[in-house]
């Protein structure tokens, strides 16, 4: 078993039990429009199940609520797109590397697609260029693409800059795709509300945001520490700026601020454009991140 792929259907198993996942592959395969669907067979109704999928007779023989379930017969594509700058080789929220938690969150949607029997392919890159994988089937290939983000994944990587592969992908891809973008939390601009509208004319996409680690420290894994003039250690503290800003309640103000206006601007721009949004700062998000992404691009919302 290849192991990124194989730490996918592990954190799937964990998570989700036998009908949840279920759940989780039916809002994939309800989440994107242009299908056209074959009758597969029937299940239990759950809560968020559409109304017009219901079987009233099979309900009413049965004596409990029972929905269709539907094979797509026209498949997709689904272009995974994402950082491999150096700024996705730092910490999460959580304190484990952001592209680890970027590699879980591709691998998870993309698994969903290779069983909905749907093409999957890769954008990725920094603002040195990007590269593309084409779209196949099977978990060979899905592996393949995994490996290819975690291991351009560095701190010896160029600088992050999603806005490249955004155009990269406005100049190459005129095929109508499913487009998965993750990315960290950064700071749009005209330019990257111009490619998305560009690209959101002619694609379906989806957006999920690496949560960066607070340099205060609300929520890393670990204490940092200080060092003294010799070199050893001197005591722990959390967060990751150096002790002296990191107690200053001037520098804690102007960080919370910019925070805050990053995630503003992105959530404004993505919500006026059409594009849902999720966000994972661990690793244990990634399942519910994504379920509410395919939930909220299924809504419209």
């Amino acid at each position: 078993m290849a192991a990124l792929l194989h730490r996918v259907k592990s954190k799937l198993s964990i998570h989700s039990h036998r009908k949840a996942r279920g759940i989780l592959a039916g809002h994939y395969g309800s989440a994107f429009h242009g299908r056209s669907l074959d009758f597969d067979d029937l299940r239990a109704y759950v809560p968020g199940d559409e109304v017009r999928d219901m079987d009233w007779k099979a309900t009413a023989r049965h004596g409990s609520p029972l929905v269709r379930r539907y094979l797509a017969v026209r498949r997709q594509t689904l272009l995974l797109v994402t950082d491999t700058g150096r700024n996705m080789a730092a910490a999460s929220r959580d304190g484990e590397p952001k592209k680890d938690i970027a590699v879980l969150a591709l691998g998870v949607v993309g698994y969903l697609a290779h069983r909905h029997g749907d093409a999957v392919g890769l954008v990725c890159g920094d603002s040195g260029g990007s590269r593309a994988l084409p779209a196949k089937a099977g978990e060979a290939h899905l592996e393949r693409l995994l490996r290819e983000v975690h291991d351009n994944t560095s701190l010896a990587a160029g600088t992050s800059r999603i806005e490249s592969q955004l155009d990269y992908l406005a100049r190459n891809f005129s095929r109508r795709m499913v487009l998965l973008v993750v990315a960290d939390e950064f700071l749009p601009d005209a330019e990257t509300d111009r490619l998305l509208r560009r690209l959101r004319a002619q694609h379906e996409v989806l957006w999920l945001t690496v949560r960066d680690a607070d340099l205060l420290g609300g929520g890393a894994r670990e204490d940092s520490f200080e060092v003294d003039a010799s070199g050893r250690r001197a005591g722990t503290r959390s967060g990751l700026l150096p002790g002296g800003l990191a107690d200053s309640a001037g520098v804690a103000a102007a960080y919370a601020r910019a925070r805050d206006e990053r995630d503003t601007v992105r959530q404004s721009m993505l919500r006026r454009l059409g594009i849902a949004e999720a966000d994972a700062g661990s690793s244990d998000d990634v399942i519910p991140a994504v379920f509410s992404l395919l939930e909220r691009h299924r809504r419209g919302r």
